[in-house]
């Protein structure tokens, strides 16, 4: 069994009660402190996982208000986040965006190397592909128990994003041009480095490879493919966007339709070119003037031309990125509580519902604060499967279900700690409600989930 010791939350809830507590902080300021210059924000990053080993690390945000004319309006913000898991996992990604770059454009850079030894892999097609809990639960029996690691692949990213956005004639509308380089090398799970000083049950069980060699040795995971590979995404686009503050909005709409297209001179090759459409909408309504907010998020991607390989369809197109990776669904940026990567199609569609309460304001170490709790409901389904060899279906019945797929659902709420409105220390805990989606999720990050 998995267990996380995240120091950042213990962080993060002292620091709450603190704040609640201190007399001078329960006089909320009437009017926010006008922040000028660079202003930084930071956090350690602490964690145990049994099989990744000990997590260690930091990430720091810094922003820049200029004379403080524009604030909560930054003019330039840069992120960067440094840390890994002793047994080879980890994040190193350098993030940067401003308005102020180059003249009315704005400008979104990403660099990031990710490396993962358990990338979540569940199958194609959603609940067409069945979840087995008792398969990874190493206090049952054996069998049914085979590995903790049984449903991952080993999985390293490579990635560089730039995105350019420009305004039209009406400052409402705008449009996106960019291009992402993406270098996937996946592999089965390194089981023996995983069991590096481990003893007794507390080893992982070799399972050939696990699912995701199986669904190599079935060809539903071509051998082109199984390695991963490179590809260049194209993107361009148009977006609505009335928000009147993007990292916490009260009101308004930010809609995006992207096409991104992935040409066969650079990178996948001719038989993985392919085309595909991502829509998202987000609104936001005051139920309570700045305190109290409605508000929702629709998705919708699929493939318009081509074949997509494997290793891409987790990839959801997104303008801004609010962590180290846009995948799903399932997880802490799509549908929290639900398992990472348990919803894999060819398209799909997503909702997600959430009141947001700012309950308290203060001004504390010279910066502003606010904090805020949600409660969600998250959704979504696959409405365009990957094929999959009727004949392999039929002769692995434990893999795969005749029903039909349908919605997964969570809920749950969360926490945010807010410095000067841009800084944003986010927990939120989902829970399921069929349990072929898994139990629950905890996540710890930055940032509203839109």
């Amino acid at each position: 069994m998995t267990k996380n010791l995240y120091l950042t939350f213990a962080f993060i809830l002292a620091f709450a009660v603190c704040s609640a507590q201190n007399d001078s902080i329960k006089q909320s300021v009437k009017k926010e402190k006008i922040k000028t210059g660079w202003n930084v924000g930071g956090l350690p990053v602490v964690a145990f996982d049994t099989d990744l080993g000990l997590e260690y690390g930091a990430l720091v945000n810094l922003f820049n208000y200029g004379d403080g004319s524009t604030y909560p309006q930054y003019k330039h913000s840069v992120y960067a986040e440094v840390s890994r898991y002793t047994k080879g996992s980890g994040i190193n990604r350098l993030f940067y965006d401003s308005k102020c770059l180059i003249p009315n454009l704005r400008v979104t850079a990403d660099l990031a190397y990710l490396t993962d030894k358990t990338y979540d892999f569940y199958g194609f097609n959603g609940y067409q592909s069945i979840y087995n809990q008792e398969w990874t639960d190493d206090k049952g029996t054996t069998p049914p128990y085979k590995s903790r690691a049984f449903y991952k692949y080993d999985r390293k990213l490579t990635r560089f994003t730039t995105d350019f956005q420009g305004k039209l004639t009406d400052k409402r509308f705008g449009w996106v041009a960019g291009i992402g380089f993406y270098n996937f090398q996946t592999d089965t799970v390194d089981i023996n480095k995983l069991n590096e000083g481990k003893s007794g049950s507390d080893k992982l069980p070799a399972v050939g490879g696990g699912l995701f060699q199986q669904y190599v040795d079935w060809g539903l995971i071509n051998p082109d493919e199984k390695d991963g590979g490179f590809v260049t995404y194209l993107k361009a686009g148009f977006v609505i966007d009335t928000r009147d503050n993007e990292p916490n909005p009260m009101k308004g709409i930010w809609s995006e339709a992207v096409i991104t297209y992935a040409p066969s001179f650079m990178g996948v090759g001719k038989k993985y070119e392919h085309l595909k459409l991502s829509i998202t909408h987000r609104q936001y309504f005051t139920l309570i003037k700045e305190k109290l907010s409605f508000v929702y998020r629709l998705g919708y991607q699929t493939t318009l031309l081509g074949d997509c390989p494997y290793y891409l369809q987790p990839n959801m197109t997104t303008l801004f990125l609010r962590g180290a990776t846009s995948e799903g669904l399932g997880g802490s940026k799509t549908l929290r509580g639900v398992l990472r990567n348990r919803v894999i199609g060819d398209g799909i569609a997503f909702g997600n519902v959430e009141f947001r309460w700012k309950f308290a304001k203060f001004y504390f170490i010279k910066q502003n604060f606010y904090l805020s709790l949600n409660t969600f409901v998250d959704g979504g389904r696959v409405i365009k499967s990957i094929p999959i060899d009727p004949i392999v279906r039929r002769n692995n019945p434990e893999y795969f279900s005749t029903s039909s797929e349908s919605i997964h659902l969570s809920y749950g709420g969360g926490l945010r700690i807010v410095m000067n409105q841009n800084f944003i220390i986010a927990v939120d805990h989902g829970r399921v409600f069929d349990k072929k989606d898994g139990i629950a999720g905890t996540y710890i990050g930055l940032n509203f989930l839109f």
